[in-house]
């Protein structure tokens, strides 16, 4: 098992809390539980209601629709972040391809957090509201100056 200390480190490596200070991460690391899958397990189904965020301990994880490969989610690597956010159905399935090891962030937990730390959620929203600045400038800067239709 994983001190709170080790989950705060793992956590600052995801990008939606890059803005969240130490002291504000430890309280997540709190609601934050290990679980494990074993090879060929499925974490969630495309189409089902998000509930959770991941991030892959050990071990690697296949995001796939069909039989389409998304991306494979390895060491450090977190997925299912939106579910935080957005409770509609995820648009992938998520499924072990070995024995893994997940750090799980509930949202229903998450949101009982943000009630309590609004810090939090400051630096979730910074950060979203810098990939969007960033999203725009790259609009702005397309040579048609991101309008179409004229």
């Amino acid at each position: 098992m994983l001190t709170v200390i080790e989950r705060v480190i793992l956590l600052q490596n995801v990008d939606v809390f890059e803005q969240v200070s130490t002291e504000q991460l430890a309280y997540l690391a709190a609601i934050a539980r290990e679980v494990e899958f074993l090879e060929g397990d499925t974490i969630y189904r495309e189409n089902e209601r998000a509930v959770a965020m991941y991030l892959v301990l050990e071990g690697s994880v296949r995001l796939h629709q069909n039989n389409l490969d998304i991306t494979i989610a390895r060491a450090r690597d977190a997925f299912g972040t939106w579910s935080l956010f957005d409770d509609r159905p995820t648009v992938v399935t998520a499924t072990a391809l070995e024995h893994t090891r997940l750090l799980r962030v509930d949202r229903e937990d998450f949101i009982d957090l943000l009630a309590d730390h609004v810090q939090i959620a400051q630096g979730v929203l910074k950060k979203m509201a810098g990939r969007l600045r960033g999203l725009a400038s790259r609009i702005g800067s397309e040579p048609s100056g991101g309008r179409t239709g004229r």
